[in-house]
């Protein structure tokens, strides 16, 4: 038989159809000792005489000869295995007699940690939605978990014969043995050739024909972060040959659900393999053929749809709306979008009403105990209303709405195939004669089937979903997980009173994620969240949104003195998927490059409905679980062709010309300022003052603060535990675990005094110094912040979950005369209180500098790396930027020292104004710290429109003294202004103007003030430019 490339696979390749040899693609099994073996296998019968002697014979003579198993079982099982089968196959036999059963139910199984035989009954393209399902035990215990280290293969055959001559069935056989691989740790040159990644025994059955296919598509399937798949038509016959490559448990589950996806089509296999490699890459390959006498389309048609959907099985493989989709209630496309639509009214379904916006209305913002109760009471609607499992309910009961409502979607976001396309696609075709309703009679046909306004609610998140899409690769034919660019204007402004300008919703097989900017230039950190059990999962669900949402307005607060906005990302791992962060790090950021990215592959990457019809950039920065993935993401944003991939991310290597703030010590430049400032004004002497400080010397901002001050610190919390001393931890030690990034878990307790103690988080019935037991370790470090005992002039969070202190347990900061007992307040950590608990401290006379004011160092190097980045020529930024092991730009260590001169410039500038303001307003801190941002955000957006920007000639005078000296000196103002984007250049014309005038006049100037502010700038401009 010949294998030829079909177009669908040749386009991928971006190659014209070829011929292969002519040659199967494995070579058959053959077991030697067959006969011999049957023999015997005939004679355990016979002593078991389970099987009267006269039978016996014959049914021997059919399982070997007639059943039609592939010689890779009687190689591989033993005699008194093979007889136990046969027994068991007579016993299903007599049973279905007696039961006047034409239909056998036959299971039987052996595994090892080595592998594993399945044999199991099997209807011709039908999927198995009861029993033992071993398709999904494969996946699930083999399958999934093969990496380099420990893999499976797979041999799986269906039998040729049926198990009598009165009955029909037929036999799948699956055949998992762990690999052996040629070389199990090949190199990056050896990593290409598959005689070396290889398991031994698929090189001693593979043909050369597939040899030559697996390694073109291994070498493709490297460079790419997807699935590759190709078909081959099978010369003579209507068989095809998929083969599908990708990286090794990157998807989950894929195995089963390819199956059910060629079964929806009524296709069913002969057969089919899984190779794994030493370099990473898992192989399926499918013999497909099409059920006889089957109505559904024919194969030449469906397998070109299957290619299309594979892709859409391999971002999320499994769901609860699966069942749907194995009995053709739902196409795959259907359920998954249904999956979708289920995701998003999990978030945005409005669960508040009407009752809770008048209440708002009613109650007092400023009072703490109304504050309480709608924080409690949102909290409540949004646990109580719509449960996950509520909402899922309700969308399994109305299939044929989900089916009208993913047309609605498919109307908007499926692209039309081309005019000269041979054959429509099978989704247009589905397109063009199912029902198309319009918005309004789509509405009222739900309002007419729903029975309830719970449920009418549920599917009108879902035209809300609709409505609101601008552009998806949900239609693209390869990607790695699902994103969505959303118009984020039906967010209710109750809950959300800061508008978003963009919006994007990602969602994978291990995660879901969001990415929200608050401008068009924008710039955050993305976060990997992780949970500890259920429980947390549940609780982070829930919370996801907000919390990024919050970050997002705190970034956007705290980018107040740089041209970008603020944004952040957010991807929560699945409960089950715990250890998958880079992987789906990888896909959260691939997927939104599909909507970044013009597509321009036919096969690959293709245009897809942009509905926004406007360029868009990112600008990615490292967050919590994502700082070592910045270099990936910017190599793979310039494999992809992104012209902006030396600014897509900071926080990279220092060889891609990144600026490390845990190296340089930005984030904490800025913190300690604030800190510092307080010594200042109050006359204090830095030494003398007593800190608790959360995160630890492991941490970024954690060990630079433990390096950068002089304080007595008493105490430390980080994720081992609770480091304590009221007098004072030994600095020198401190230093020691600071300089080597070690938790407190490493800290010599000998260097601690008679008071001092550490508890880590696994240790229970602890005994402290004052007597005190603590039952669970994890539960005194998660409140230690609050514990009565500790005894601190200053608390500078460094690392701590969000929200760790809120109105329910802000008291506990409080002593019994309601005096605040910390007097000095630093949050360093990002939302580390909520508004209203520093807003209570205030009250009671804390001094508190909140997150967006503090933590800006850090958003401040970041700007000014992707302004050198945007600056420079790829030659040029290689020669400035780029740190070499041997060698340091001039120009670079130069640039890190001005980026720390302008982070301390700033800081100090903005701690100056808060306290001036304070002092004249008596307005709390947190508060004005907010109208500053607001006000500086909001002049920012006027300067940049106004004649002030058209004047060239003072557009040049503000330049001249807001880029940074050394940009100006190395590239010059005319070629900076020339380079970087024009929207680039009016953010930092219009935010250096606005944070300075903001800074030096207050939330509330004179109506001469700005008129006195510019005038020193006009001065400067040139007599023959004027």
């Amino acid at each position: 038989m010949t294998e030829s490339l079909s177009p669908a696979a040749a386009a991928q390749n971006g190659s014209s159809p070829q011929t292969l040899k002519d040659t199967p693609g494995y070579i058959e099994n053959a077991f030697p000792g067959k006969e011999e073996q049957m023999l015997k296998v005939t004679e355990y019968l016979a002593e078991k005489a389970f099987i009267p002697s006269a039978l016996a014979q014959n049914e021997v003579s059919w399982f070997y000869n007639n059943l039609g198993i592939d010689d890779m079982y009687f190689a591989s099982e033993s005699v008194d295995s093979i007889a136990n089968h046969i027994m068991a196959l007579y016993g299903a036999k007599i049973f279905a007699y007696t039961k006047n059963d034409n239909g056998l139910d036959i299971n039987l199984e052996r595994e090892t940690d080595e592998g594993a035989v399945y044999i199991h009954t099997s209807r011709p393209g039908v999927s198995q939605l009861y029993g033992p399902q071993h398709e999904k035990r494969i996946d699930a215990k083999y399958l999934d978990v093969s990496n380099t280290e420990r893999a499976y293969r797979l041999e799986s055959y269906r039998s040729k014969g049926t198990v009598s001559s009165s009955l029909s069935t037929q036999l799948r056989t699956y055949f998992v043995r762990q690999c052996s691989f040629v070389n199990p740790a090949p190199t990056k040159e050896q990593e290409n050739d598959i005689r070396e990644t290889a398991d031994k025994s698929f090189l001693e059955k593979a043909t050369e024909n597939t040899l030559e296919i697996y390694s073109n598509i291994i070498k493709t399937a490297l460079s790419r972060t997807g699935p590759v798949i190709e078909m081959f038509e099978v010369e003579g016959s209507r068989e095809r040959r998929l083969v599908i490559a990708y990286k090794q448990q990157t998807t989950q589950s894929f195995f089963s659900a390819i199956s059910d996806l060629y079964h929806y089509y009524d296709l069913y296999s002969t057969r089919k393999y899984v190779e794994q490699f030493s370099n990473g890459i898992t192989i399926v390959s499918l013999y497909l053929n099409q059920i006889p006498k089957s109505t559904a389309p024919p194969i030449e048609h469906s397998i070109h749809q299957i290619i299309k959907e594979a892709s859409l099985i391999y971002c999320l493989p499994t769901t609860p709306l699966q069942s749907f989709f194995q009995t053709n209630k739902l196409s795959v496309q259907e359920s998954i979008y249904g999956y979708i639509g289920w995701i998003f009214a999990q978030h945005f379904l409005n669960r508040l009403g009407n009752e809770y916006t008048s209440l708002v209305n009613i109650l007092d913002t400023d009072n703490s105990t109304h504050q309480d109760v709608l924080t409690k009471m949102k909290k409540r609607l949004r646990t109580d209303t719509f449960t996950r499992d509520y909402i899922l309910e309700i969308i399994k009961t109305y299939p044929e709405l989900v089916k009208l409502l993913y047309i609605n979607f498919a109307m908007i976001h499926y692209v039309n195939p081309a005019v000269n396309s041979l054959k429509p696609t099978l989704s247009y075709q589905r397109l063009r004669t199912d029902t198309v309703l319009t918005d309004e009679e789509l509405y009222e046909k739900i309002k007419r089937t729903t029975s309830n306004s719970h449920e009418l609610m549920v599917f009108e998140s879902f035209l809300i979903f609709n409505k609101h899409v601008l552009k998806t690769n949900f239609y693209q034919p390869t990607k790695v997980a699902l994103s969505f660019r959303m118009d984020p204007s039906f967010l209710p402004e109750i809950e959300y009173p800061t508008k978003l300008f963009g919006m994007f919703l990602v969602i994978g097989s291990e995660f879901r994620g969001f990415h929200l900017r608050f401008r068009d230039v924008a710039r955050g950190g993305i976060r990997i969240i992780r949970s500890r059990n259920r429980e947390a999962y549940s609780i982070n669900l829930r919370s996801l949104f907000d919390e990024n949402y919050a970050l997002a307005a705190t970034q956007q607060r705290k980018n107040k003195d740089i041209p970008e906005g603020g944004s952040k990302g957010t991807i929560l791992l699945d409960v089950n998927q715990q250890d998958k962060a880079l992987v789906a790090f990888e896909k959260y950021v691939d997927a939104v490059m599909d909507l970044l990215i013009l597509g321009e592959t036919p096969g690959i990457k293709e245009r897809i409905v942009d509905l926004y019809k406007k360029p868009e950039i990112l600008f990615f920065g490292p967050d919590e679980g994502t700082a070592d993935y910045m270099d990936w993401a910017s190599a793979h944003a310039r494999e992809r062709g992104a012209s902006f991939w030396k600014a897509f991310t900071t926080g990279k290597s220092q060889a891609l010309g990144g600026i490390p703030h845990d190296t340089y010590g930005m984030t904490t430049r800025s913190v300690h300022q604030y800190v510092l400032g307080i010594y200042r004004k109050l006359g204090l002497k830095e030494e003398n003052c007593s800190k608790l400080q959360t995160g630890g010397p492991d941490g970024d901002l954690g060990s630079n603060e433990i390096k950068i001050s002089k304080d007595r610190t008493c105490g430390i919390v980080d994720g081992s535990g609770v480091l304590y001393d009221p007098e004072g931890i030994d600095r020198t030690e401190l230093a020691r675990l600071a300089e080597n990034r070690l938790m407190i878990s490493n800290f010599d307790i000998s260097k601690l005094s008679p008071k001092g103690f550490r508890v880590l988080v696994d240790e229970v019935n602890i005994k402290l110094p004052s007597g005190e037991v603590v039952d669970d370790g994890l539960s005194f470090r998660n409140n230690f912040h609050l514990n009565p005992m500790v005894n601190c002039e200053v608390f500078v969070p460094c690392g701590g979950r969000p929200e760790s202190v809120d109105l329910q347990n802000v008291n506990r900061l409080l002593d019994h005369e309601h005096k605040p007992r910390f007097k000095y307040i630093v949050e360093g950590a990002n939302l580390f209180f909520t508004q209203e608990a520093r807003l209570r401290l205030e009250r009671a006379g804390a001094v508190v500098f909140k997150d967006a004011s503090a933590n800006k160092g850090g958003v401040t190097s970041s700007s000014l790396e992707v302004l050198a980045a945007l600056s420079f020529n790829d030659e040029e930024f290689a020669e400035h930027m780029q740190v070499t092991e041997d060698h340091i730009p001039a120009f670079y260590q130069e640039y890190v020292k001005e980026v720390q001169s302008i982070i301390e410039r700033n800081a100090h500038l903005e701690f100056e104004a808060l306290w001036r303001e304070h002092l004249r307003t008596k307005t709390p801190r947190s508060i004005l710290s907010d109208e500053l941002s607001l006000a500086i955000v909001k002049l920012n957006e006027n300067l940049q429109h106004t004649s002030l920007w058209n004047n060239v000639a003072l557009r040049k005078v503000v330049l001249e003294e807001a880029f940074p000296n050394m940009l100006l000196k190395q590239v010059g103002l005319e070629v900076l202004m020339k380079r970087i984007p024009e929207n680039y250049v009016r953010a930092i014309f219009g935010s250096y103007l606005a944070s300075r005038f903001v800074y030096k006049y207050g939330t509330e100037p004179s109506q001469f003030s700005f008129f006195e502010f510019i005038q020193p700038y006009f001065s400067k401009i040139p007599v023959t430019a004027a």
